[in-house]
């Protein structure tokens, strides 16, 4: 279903695409007041590889209630590739907490900083609600403020194409504890006068098991270059997320691009299914990577077969990219992925 102009696309603001020019990600490091306590050398050993991982195709900001530690462990990489921020945080998901940046029409950024409210009142954000705040005022982003934080909306719930064109589900947008006094025409309509939207397409379907996030787009559906939609596919019947993921899949058919053409669909394999200690199934997803310039980080969890199809499904859609798999067999352990940690920041002009 679309949501259909607004003034701010009219001025020419924007939501770039994730495969545009990059100039920094973001990531914030695990510590012992995080939900990370119980297994911090293993999630600190995995932040260690996606941070030399992210370095290789951008400049990476780390932000940590005391740096000095994790500038000894990532002391290898250069200074001119990497800076940090003491920044008290609840917990790591810079995606859903960090600047949405917009582009203006002379291509300059707009950090826009949103409510986050911990996927709708389920964990404590009052450090990480700051985190855009200080980022801009302390300077280390340049650009302008925008305060957003009378709505509550994170930066894993939208995908943008760059060319006025988001989509994102019902499930998380419409979640009575974000929103709730605000209908789905409302929402769409403040999407579009943000990041200057044309329309936006909600997903009525599609959901994965132990999703603290209700249903983040960034878990299930990407836009990619060419009209391309990548998502996760389930061809198991016996598999609990069969029926959900078809109905997704029906809703994808359904959608048009910009030009009235049905979306290039290319489906991922679903990873076999993955439990934390007390038997819960986790929301282990290879729709969570991250595209950093002419890199694609891709989040495995040492299933080589599938691993090894994800990677090669995902460098189709990128051509020209190089393709990096990164363990995340330590992230998935609280609900999130690769996607999930990370949040980049556009190329700007001034």
């Amino acid at each position: 279903m679309t949501t259909t102009t607004n003034d701010a696309a009219a001025a020419g603001v924007r939501l770039p695409a994730e495969w545009e020019p990059q100039q920094a990600v973001l990531l914030a490091w695990p510590h012992q007041d995080t939900d990370w306590a119980y297994m911090l050398p293993e999630v600190t050993d995995c932040y260690v590889r996606l941070a030399h991982a992210v370095a290789r195709f951008a400049k990476l900001i780390i932000v940590a209630p005391e740096t000095d530690s994790v500038r000894a462990l990532l002391a290898d990489i250069p200074e001119e590739r990497i800076a940090f921020l003491d920044i008290v945080t609840n917990d790591t998901w810079t995606r859903d907490y960090g600047a949405i940046t917009t582009l203006t029409a002379d291509g300059s950024p707009v950090y826009n900083d949103f409510c986050f409210n911990g996927w709708g009142l389920k964990f404590a954000a009052n450090h990480d609600n700051l985190v855009t705040r200080k980022m801009v005022f302390s300077g280390l982003l340049a650009g302008r403020y925008r305060n957003e934080l009378g709505f509550v909306l994170e930066g894993g719930s939208i995908e943008s194409d760059g060319a006025g064109t988001i989509l994102t589900t019902r499930e998380c947008l419409l979640s009575p504890n974000r929103n709730g006094d605000l209908t789905r025409r409302e929402i769409g309509r403040k999407l579009k006068s943000v990041f200057g939207a044309q329309r936006v397409l909600w997903l009525d379907h599609g959901a994965l098991a132990g999703d603290d996030t209700d249903s983040h787009i960034d878990t299930l559906a990407r836009l990619a270059p060419d009209n391309t939609i990548i998502y996760v596919g389930c061809d198991d019947p016996a598999d609990e997320h069969f029926a959900e993921l078809r109905a997704m899949r029906s809703d994808l058919r359904a959608m048009r691009s910009a030009s009235g053409e049905p979306f290039n669909l290319v489906e991922l394999p679903l990873p076999d299914a993955i439990y934390d200690d007390e038997g819960n199934r986790l929301p282990a997803t290879y729709a969570n990577f991250l595209i950093v310039n002419n890199g694609v980080l891709v989040p495995v969890y040492n299933q080589p077969k599938k691993d090894r199809l994800a990677c090669q499904i995902i460098r189709v859609a990128f051509p020209g990219h190089e393709i990096v798999p990164v363990d995340c067999r330590a992230l998935i352990q609280q609900h999130g992925s690769l996607h999930c940690a990370t949040m980049q920041f556009p190329v700007i002009n001034f």
